[in-house]
């Protein structure tokens, strides 16, 4: 009796020990690779392209072009220079003759070449003394059974210690021939056709083995289309479920409670401002939870909205919280709380780590009998102990310090609060679009009138003396300032100024005249409390602080700051720091002491110095660093993307999300029956992440 035919999905669950080329002896290297399943294995994409379409022999090469030779190395040379380098230089017998191939600094690749190893060399030659040479060409190693690479381009795969190259490419082509006609197609036919798009089993051979540039070209549009979009869907179901299966109370700003609320402020509010009040008052007389994102400018007067908004709540018989990363800042928005309502009868009151057992129990009490209207505090207020009589609004400020999940932590059974999640550091558009993707947003950019602007210079050790004598001129005027470092004391595994050394450094040195205070993380929360007092009345003139100050901290008097090591912070860092001086009707100072030794670094640098638009430099910042570090997607919750990049693929990122936002439009629960396979695969890859259960 033979054994039952395995179905497609068994098939694709085939543990990868027991597919072919691989067995026990290799699993453990595919496992590192996050490699299980013969599934994996197909979506295993390359991180490169070896393009060897130009394949030339010895005598057919041209000089200054990207061509491909193979041969086999017969002789393998690793010299010192004088000035303490090295030169790598590997000869290579080719058909027609030979070739040689030189690195400059580069001793680490004598461990990947030896002799009689069949090799494949991509570069540019150059025809010196008698022979083809080529410098730092890519090396492809061959097996001894592997075929000429021909006229072909082949994939580069991420790797692990004791894996090649060619022992990963034999496993996909393996995986490929048998697997790949299993796979079922998430698109329905007429969408791939409407939308350009090839079928999926068309598209992965592809990817990983392609044909021409064309065909690769193909290929990634339709994988990179296809990832974007499941998070697009995804987002787009979540906002959709937000407003029709949660209801929230209806907050509604008549004439009379506007008339009311703005009376408090006493200024002008900006056009940025009223535009930004008019988005939230409308979501909050919705009775569907708003989930909106403020975005400004640092300065903008993000505060007063969400002020704004709390009072509206309290206004219409509910509770509001506004939630902030560190004591610093919750206390910040406590002072901005009681200047702005010292003469209305608000109920208000800070929860933090740091009250007392009998005080916070007075605080939980009040706040759940409903005799406290607007809490201030840190994650503290999110405990399991809080428990609100009538929650209306929840403010969260810096919303990507906190992560995705930790917005539903106040969520109550009865009604939903409404949410408004702020952040002073403007978000790229395409990370707003995927990170952000379930809120609205609205955006501040022009700070209040009359902002001075803030002057700001990189400079070296040279400029040190001549900066500290203008920085104690303006102290004598009447200014007030900050000196910034890195570290709080000194490491052995860093290069940078510490905070000890340079408080020790002012305090004896070019600032001994001058009244000096240090606050830093470490501080418990009274010390930190009676610092930041005391500079704010004045009694500090120079703050000598870490990047505790990043956010919140509001002296419209401090108009100088000095940032030491400056190639440590990262360029959203330096434009918050930046951020706390000309808050008044100064102008602003800031000097950066730094000295990078990265061009990454340098390049940072001279953009901050370029620019005081928050939103530009955000969109710098991206281009040089990536998503990945500014936004960690395990923070959110979000699945890494496999093929996607958001630097890269914007324009491909712009038409999944409007064909995600039609398709939910069209179809709110994504169930007719065309649609189900993608309703899986949205489930399956972001269902628990955002958390959006079964949407059938």
């Amino acid at each position: 009796m033979s054994a039952p035919e395995r179905t497609p999905a068994e098939l694709l669950a085939m543990p990868i020990q027991r597919l072919n080329g691989v067995g026990p002896q290799w699993a453990e290297m595919f496992w590192r690779l996050g490699l299980q399943t013969a599934r994996d294995v197909l979506f295993f994409f390359p991180r490169d392209y070896q393009d060897l379409t130009d394949r030339r022999d010895i005598d057919s090469l041209e000089e200054g072009k990207l061509q491909t030779v193979s041969g086999v190395v017969e002789e393998v040379e690793l010299r010192g220079t004088g000035s303490g380098g090295s030169v790598l230089g590997v000869l290579v017998r080719c058909r027609e003759g030979h070739l040689r191939a030189v690195w400059f600094n580069q001793p680490f690749m004598r461990e990947k070449l030896s002799f009689g190893q069949r090799v494949a060399l991509s570069g540019k030659p150059k025809y010196e003394g008698l022979v083809w040479q080529m410098h730092h060409p890519r090396v492809e190693r061959l097996s001894d059974d592997e075929e000429e690479p021909a006229g072909k381009i082949l994939p580069v795969y991420p790797l692990t210690e004791g894996l090649a190259q060619w022992q990963v490419r034999r496993v996909v082509r393996g995986v490929l021939q048998w697997c790949n006609e299993m796979l079922d197609e998430v698109f329905p036919h007429d969408y791939l056709n409407r939308h350009d798009l090839w079928p999926l089993r068309r598209a992965l051979p592809e990817i990983h083995f392609p044909s021409d540039h064309e065909s690769l070209g193909r290929a990634r549009r339709r994988l990179i289309y296809q990832e974007l979009f499941i998070l697009q869907l995804a987002l787009a179901q979540k906002r959709q479920q937000q407003r029709t299966r949660h209801r929230a109370p209806s907050l509604t700003a008549t004439a009379k409670i506007d008339a009311r609320i703005r009376r408090l402020f006493p200024f002008e509010l900006t056009a940025g401002q009223r535009q930004a009040i008019g988005e939230i008052s409308a979501d909050l007389a919705d009775p569907s939870p708003m989930n909106r994102l403020l975005q400004g400018e640092v300065g903008s007067g993000k505060t007063v909205v969400a002020v704004y908004a709390m009072l509206l709540a309290v206004a219409c018989g509910y509770q509001a919280v506004l939630m902030a990363p560190t004591e610093v800042l919750a206390r910040q928005h406590a002072l901005t709380l009681d200047r702005l309502l010292a003469t209305s009868q608000v109920r208000r009151a800070p929860l933090t780590g740091g009250l007392s057992t009998k005080l916070r129990d007075e605080l939980l009490r009040q706040i759940a009998v409903g005799e406290i209207d607007v809490v201030v505090g840190t994650q503290a207020v999110i405990q399991q102990d809080v428990a609100f009589a009538k929650l209306g609004l929840v403010v969260i400020d810096e919303q990507h310090k906190f992560g995705v999940r930790q917005r539903a932590t106040l969520r109550q059974a009865a009604l939903d609060p409404h949410y408004l999640v702020m952040t002073a550091t403007p978000i790229p558009r395409t990370v707003t679009m995927t990170l952000f993707g379930d809120l609205e947003v609205s955006t501040l950019r022009d700070g209040p009138p009359g902002r001075q602007t803030v002057h700001t210079y990189l400079a070296d050790e040279s400029r040190r003396e001549k900066w500290w004598e203008f920085f104690r001129g303006k102290l004598a005027e009447g200014r007030q300032g900050y000196v910034v470092a890195p570290l709080v004391e000194q490491s052995d595994d860093l290069s940078a100024v510490s905070l000890d050394e340079t408080y020790e450094s002012l305090a004896n040195g070019e600032l001994e005249a001058f009244r000096l205070g240090l606050i830093h993380g470490r501080m418990g929360p009274d010390e930190k409390d009676a610092v930041m007092d005391d500079f704010r009345s004045g009694k500090i003139q120079v703050l000598v602080c870490t990047s505790v100050v990043e956010v919140g901290v509001d002296v419209p008097n401090a108009t100088l700051m000095t940032i030491e090591s400056g190639e440590r912070f990262g360029l959203a860092q330096l434009h918050q720091l930046r951020g706390r001086i000309s808050r008044g009707r100064f102008p602003g100072y800031c000097t950066v002491f730094a000295d990078p030794q990265s061009e990454p670094s340098r390049r940072r640098l001279e953009a901050f110095v370029a620019s005081c638009d928050g939103f530009e430099l955000a969109e710098t910042d991206f281009r040089l660093r990536g998503p990945g570090d500014l936004f960690g997607t395990q923070q959110h919750g979000l699945p890494p993307f496999r093929i996607a990049d958001l630097l890269r693929d914007g324009e491909l990122l712009d038409e999944a999300r409007r064909d995600a936002l039609e398709l939910v439009a069209a179809d709110p629960g994504l169930s007719r029956p065309e649609h189900a396979r993608l309703r899986r695969m949205m489930l399956v890859r972001y269902g628990r992440a955002l958390d959006l259960g079964d949407v059938g």
